[in-house]
């Protein structure tokens, strides 16, 4: 007897249903349904609630954040100009982890029950659902948790002075990929560097979405060699 593919039924939660597709799960979840409608997740209502985030929370809450951080090494005795070179470190180093978990996390294969479901929760309803406004940028109660490893990450490596610069220059990094990674999806900008990081960011949506893991730049993509190759002229 031949077992039935499973199906997923798009008018049901979807969390607990994607992991039941196995090795079919890559397929399914890498062929985009453009809805601005997003899909419902979890049955629990408050489970639901929090997997939706507006855009304009991520800086409402975290722009103040970086503030506190950023003036607390000009608190210690760093000049404006020490502090700018220490701010834009945690920028660049922000835009490493940005393609790093964008293309060897996000973009995990995976085939197991559980290991679909996270997939899906991570990464994967974005590229099911890439119009879903309401779950381009990362829930702030997730923010916060990661933020307490990444801050023990950047005192290993930095002085007690300098520490808090970084940091906040990394966690304003994170607020510029957000609300840029929104913007290419919702936006319609009009000029250049913009519109070619739209239609960059589109081509791994729509054309190779094994290339291109980079939002805010190509700059990671360039140095290591996963720069998608220019679409061929119709």
């Amino acid at each position: 007897m031949v077992a039935q593919e499973y199906t997923v039924d798009l008018n049901k939660p979807l969390v607990f249903q994607v992991g039941h597709l196995g090795e079919a799960y890559q397929e399914w979840v890498h062929q985009p349904i453009v809805s601005k409608e997003g899909p419902r997740f979890f049955e629990n209502d408050v489970m639901e609630f929090l997997t939706r985030t507006v855009w304009w929370a991520v800086p409402t809450i975290w722009l103040p954040v970086v503030f506190y951080f950023v003036t607390m090494s000009m608190r210690m005795g760093h000049t404006l100009p020490q502090v700018a070179v220490m701010v834009m470190t945690g920028i660049l180093v922000w835009t490493l982890i940005e393609y790093t978990l964008h293309r060897f996390l996000f973009h995990i294969e995976t085939k197991s029950y559980w290991t679909n479901t996270v997939h899906y929760l991570l990464h994967g309803c974005h590229h099911k659902h890439p119009m879903d406004g309401l779950r381009l940028v990362f829930p702030p109660a997730a923010t916060a948790i990661l933020l307490f490893p990444f801050w023990n990450l950047v005192r290993l490596f930095t002085t007690a002075t300098t520490c808090p610069a970084i940091f906040g220059g990394g966690l304003l990094g994170y607020v510029i990929y957000d609300c840029t990674h929104y913007y290419l999806h919702h936006g319609k900008p009009t000029k250049e560097p913009a519109k070619h990081l739209k239609r960059y960011h589109l081509n791994h949506h729509f054309r190779i979405q094994t290339m291109g893991f980079g939002i805010t730049s190509s700059l990671w993509d360039n140095v290591f060699g996963t720069l998608p190759p220019p679409a061929k002229a119709a």
